[in-house]
């Protein structure tokens, strides 16, 4: 105790001998924030002004305007980074999970999708928050050299994903979204939504008119998304011509690929954070582009997964901010609760992966939260998970086999094994590294990569031990693996060292910068997508970049195989024809199945596909077949009439066939009447009813 006194004394001897150091030069006054009080006039002001402004855009014919108006509104209200493309995604995401919650109410009351009162309503939202938080609208006007970077990967997608429909006719183009039946579902569910003015579950009779089936079970966000959009474009609630429809339908498919890319590249810049600057940002956007590009992940458009598509995309945003919540506690928990509100409602599967990544980071950072807010965040889980969960709900109630469903098998697009592994770990190895582990970014990414495993390798694991293999759904589910190993890219490239700042002159360093980012995305094309930068392949082989699927599409390789090369297109045959119509075209049965199908679609009777799912069966209509083949064909055209319940007409393409079924069919009730295509040559259908097709 002597000896510590002594030292004390000692000390304070010393600080007093000891010069004064200078009193710090006065800085300047900070004045305090001054929060906005609620004015009842600027509300009336601004409620007003959220309705005749939407109302003279879409009487103007330029009702799309409104949608970016409606997420600069959302931006500018939301304290999310520190620039704008940063606050433009973030609103992109609130907007999305605010026009499917809305979605409810829209579907409910009398003026369905009408794109007035629904944007009216949208924009007001928007006002009333802002007036009840007392936001002022604002909007960081700055920028990152890597924002050229994002938004040149979203162009270079595009280019490859619109190139083969340039040049082709509103008809030809068809044969781009004909590439599968399930696109055929997808868009009945679209276009069943404009029709009954909302949910397809919520209107479950009605819909039937419009699609085969799924009218209570599948998830509809996607849908209800882009027929709200569609909307907007068309600035009037009906679908106008099928034809345009589709084509309107198609591009908006192509749209959502080309946002998945560049998202996983703005994600994997995001979950980076601020140490990700320089050549290093290049090399991260490079690697996750190229990945990109070379991903058999363009198949899901061939195959017509268009939820997959859009859902994996809300996955990968939604990780990311919940991986670094650079924002206020407000729009952290309003991006939660409306990015799993987006999620699950375009793809419920990835429902479980979502809820894991939120709850994960709502428990890391749980230090944000205030104790004496408990209740008040309670009360916003229940309601968050009520109307997440609702559509779900809906489809288990309406019979849905979980259980049997999660195990059925199909056309899979297989995730990269390579990829899916490689990449979670390397995002958990980044996490674990010593300047990164205690960082509460650090550990929630940690979360997101084990979570996201834990699902995918649960999931497997229940279909090995159930049915012994993995099979459809797990294919999908491991999709969000993918993303989770894709975004995780973004937390390696702080780790890369860089020169110090202090020790390099500016301009110097931007030159040093810009060549390395150069070199860097150049490397990633070569390793991860490929490019040989014009070198010969060995023996002449094609390169790995020109057998991509990505610039298989982009050659118009993947036409499909109902289109108008093989005459499946029927609008001009159908004239004058009001009953349902199964169309024989081909001895191939599938190629008849969608040919009916596409039939269908184009004259709004998809419904009419619950009882015409038998022409799978079908493979008569091209020319002759043998007896028994014919006979087992003829009984399943008569299973379809019976099951619609009324007369049908069969549209065939050989007339020796066609004179065969007629007899055959003869006195059958239903009545079954008997159509040769005209002409013994194609004739694109549309020729007569669009010219200049």
């Amino acid at each position: 105790m002597e000896r510590l006194r002594t030292r004390v004394a000692a000390r304070s001897t010393a600080e007093e001998a000891a010069p004064a150091s200078p009193a710090p030069a006065p800085g300047p006054v900070r004045t305090p924030t001054r929060v906005p009080a609620r004015s009842l006039p600027a509300l009336a002001a601004g409620l007003a002004l959220a309705w005749v402004l939407p109302a003279a855009l879409i009487s103007m014919g330029v009702g799309i305007a409104v949608l970016p108006l409606l997420v600069l509104g959302v931006g500018s209200l939301l304290r999310v980074g520190g620039v704008l493309l940063d606050r433009l995604v973030a609103a992109a995401l609130v907007t999305a999970g605010g026009v499917l919650a809305f979605g409810l109410l829209f579907s409910l009351w009398p003026w369905g999708l009408d794109p007035i009162p629904t944007s009216g309503v949208l924009c007001s939202a928007v006002v009333l928050t802002g007036w009840f938080f007392r936001r002022t609208p604002r909007l960081p006007l700055r920028f990152r050299p890597s924002d050229l970077m994002v938004a040149g990967i979203a162009g270079v997608m595009w280019h490859y994903l619109h190139k083969p429909l340039i040049g082709k006719g509103p008809g030809w183009r068809l044969e781009f979204l004909t590439t599968a039946e399930d696109r055929l579902n997808h868009f009945s569910y679209f276009v069943g939504i404009q029709h009954v003015g909302g949910y397809n579950f919520l209107h479950q009779e009605a819909a039937k008119a419009y699609m085969m089936s799924g009218e209570g079970v599948y998830p509809q966000g996607t849908h209800f998304l882009l027929a709200w959009v569609d909307s907007l474009v068309r600035s009037a609630a009906d679908l106008g011509p099928e034809l345009d429809t589709m084509n309107r339908y198609l591009l908006y498919v192509l749209a959502g690929y080309a946002l998945l890319g560049t998202g996983l590249v703005w994600a994997a810049r995001w979950i980076g954070g601020p140490r990700l600057r320089g050549w290093r940002t290049a090399a991260v956007l490079g690697t996750v582009a190229a990945l990109v590009f070379s991903s058999n992940y363009t198949d899901l458009l061939i195959h017509g997964f268009d939820s997959t598509v859009l859902g994996l995309l809300m996955v990968a945003l939604l990780a990311a901010f919940m991986v670094r919540p650079a924002m206020g506690t407000t729009e952290f928990l309003l991006i939660a609760a409306l990015g799993l509100i987006t999620v699950t409602y375009i793809y419920n599967l990835f429902g479980a992966v979502a809820g894991l990544i939120v709850v994960g980071a709502l428990v890391v950072h749980r230090r944000r939260f205030r104790l004496a807010h408990w209740p008040r965040y309670a009360v916003a889980a229940v309601l968050a998970l009520g109307v997440a969960g609702l559509p779900s709900v809906v489809s288990v109630l309406s019979e849905l086999d979980v259980a049997g469903t999660s195990n059925l098998g199909g056309p899979s697009v297989g995730a990269d094994r390579a990829i899916l592994i490689g990449g979670l770990l390397l995002g958990a190895l980044a996490a674990l590294s010593p300047s990164v582990r205690r960082t509460a970014s650090g550990q929630a990414h940690l979360v997101v990569v084990l979570g996201t495993g834990a699902a995918v390798g649960g999931f497997a694991w229940w279909q090995i031990h159930t049915i012994g293999q993995v099979s459809y759904y797990f294919e999908k589910l491991a999709g969000t693996g993918i993303v989770i190993a894709l975004v995780s890219i973004g937390a390696v490239g702080p780790l890369l060292r860089g020169a110090s700042p202090a020790r390099v002159p500016v301009l110097r360093r931007r030159i040093s910068d810009g060549l390395l980012s150069v070199l860097a995305v150049a490397t990633a094309l070569s390793l991860f997508a490929g490019v040989q930068w014009g070198m010969d392949s060995f023996k002449g082989m094609p390169s790995a970049w020109r057998n991509n699927p990505l610039m298989a599409w982009s050659r118009g390789d993947a036409w499909s195989d109902i289109g108008p090369r093989h005459g499946a297109t029927v609008m001009g045959d159908l004239d004058g024809i009001r009953e349902p119509v199964m169309v024989l075209y081909s001895n191939d049965d599938y190629k008849n199945l969608k040919s009916t199908w596409l039939a269908a679609l184009l004259r709004s009777r998809g419904g009419d596909m619950r009882g015409f799912y038998e022409t799978h069966w079908v493979n008569i209509g091209a020319a002759e077949r043998p007896e028994p083949e014919h006979q087992a064909s003829i009984e399943h055209v008569k299973k379809a009439a019976e099951k619609l319940g009324q007369p049908i007409t069969v549209v065939v393409a050989d007339p020796a066939t066609g004179e065969r079924i007629r007899k055959d069919v003869a006195g059958f009730q239903p009545r079954i009447t008997v159509v040769v295509k005209e002409g013994n040559n194609w004739v694109h259908p549309w020729a007569r009813s669009f010219p200049g097709v």
